[in-house]
């Protein structure tokens, strides 16, 4: 690490002895040397005996404050920040803006420069406190408006993301309809955990306005009306799902599922999978046919449609499936095959990620609304094709 920074305060030193060259360069000593300054000399013995943060604080204070000096200060404590060296960035802009000859615009960016030392330094009050009076006074510095947005969805404070982020929308003319559909989410979730889920679904309904395509807020939805009792406003809400996203149905079939049985239309249900089944080609939909179509006319009638749909539609879910339907009335040899082919299926699916990020990749076996990887939001889908839903 020392010897690391040594490399790093290498070029500083040669750069703090070149200013100060040319600063000195008519003025000689008795001996026709040039007069090299103490501080210099001082800087250059700390950095050979392996003490760079004395060696830093006597370049800096050699280096005045001007208009050739004042890249170099904030190229500096970048450089440290990048590196993790959040203390040092931090001394090097606080000494910065400490000048007082330092110009408007230099002033902004060093204020812009120390709030994100203080956002790595996991400083979020600080930060919070230093962005927000930079949006205010200048209404040109865009990027202070995007990091306090990312403090106040770092902090679960949504009321506040929703605020920047229209101020964003308005500065920028850029659409964040998406994200902010999601702020409305979450505080829908907090409002209902406190016990209020009417305040929540007005709260949803503003998600809707600013996202009408939002899957999260109609599931929400559908859950809070059918918990309160109401199953036909439930199954409108997540019956929606399919306009929003199709790829999301498998998230939404266990509520309509309730929905028709809370109120006693099982043919209807079937009719609503078959339709379902015809526009969508989903395992899930499938599954939930056969078990209706198992109770109703037998495991024969399920075997065959679930083998009909695997022919032209391979689905390891499917495949388990066929499996435990066959199960049910072959005989022990034959069992204890099947048994070992429903051993690997479910080692299959219980290893292989059901949801994945479409913006970087990530994937695992939970939805996120919010991508623990590349911390979008609605990127994260049910995966799709053999392995799928």
């Amino acid at each position: 690490m020392v010897f690391e920074a040594l490399l790093l305060l290498l070029p500083v030193a040669a750069f703090s002895g070149w200013l100060i060259g040319r600063r000195s360069r008519s003025v000689k000593t008795e001996r026709g040397r040039a007069d090299i300054p103490a501080d210099y000399l001082k800087g250059m013995n700390y950095l050979l005996n392996e003490q760079p943060d004395k060696a830093i604080d006597t370049f800096i204070q050699m280096l005045d404050v001007d208009s050739n000096t004042v890249e170099t200060h904030l190229a500096l404590g970048g450089l440290f920040r990048r590196r993790g060296e959040v203390d040092r960035a931090i001394r090097i802009h606080q000494n910065l803006i400490a000048r007082p000859t330092l110009k408007k615009d230099e002033r902004i960016q060093a204020l812009f420069e120390l709030g994100q030392d203080y956002m790595r330094a996991g400083l979020l009050d600080r930060a919070e406190t230093l962005l927000s009076e930079l949006a205010e006074s200048d209404q040109r510095h865009h990027s202070a408006l995007k990091l306090l947005l990312d403090i106040y969805q770092q902090e679960k404070e949504w009321q506040n993301a929703i605020q920047v982020a229209k101020k964003y929308e308005l500065r920028m003319g850029k659409d964040l309809g998406v994200s902010i559909a999601q702020f409305y989410c979450e505080l829908a979730e907090q409002v209902r955990a406190q016990g209020e889920p009417l305040r929540a679904l007005k709260l949803l309904k503003k998600a809707l306005n600013e996202e009408r395509s939002c899957v999260r807020a109609s599931l929400l939805e559908a859950d809070i009306e059918i918990s309160a009792g109401d199953a036909k406003s439930a199954l409108r809400a997540a019956q929606r799902v399919e306009q929003q996203d199709a790829d999301f149905i498998p998230e939404a079939l266990p509520l309509i599922k309730r929905c028709y049985q809370v109120l006693g239309r099982r043919d209807e249900f079937r009719r609503y999978l078959q339709r379902l089944l015809d526009n969508h080609s989903s395992i899930a939909v499938v599954l939930e046919l056969a078990e209706l179509i198992h109770e109703a006319e037998g495991e024969e009638a399920a075997e065959k449609f679930v083998t009909d749909f695997l022919k032209h539609t391979p689905s390891v879910f499917g495949i388990e499936r066929l499996i435990d339907l066959n199960l049910e009335r072959v005989k022990d040899e034959v069992k204890d095959k099947l048994l070992v082919l429903k051993n690997v299926t479910s080692d299959v699916l219980k290893n292989k990620p059901m949801y994945q990020c479409h913006h970087c990749g990530f994937n695992g076996r939970t939805l996120h609304w919010q991508c623990p990887g590349c911390k979008c939001w609605n990127t994260v889908k049910p995966v799709q094709g053999i392995e799928g839903k």
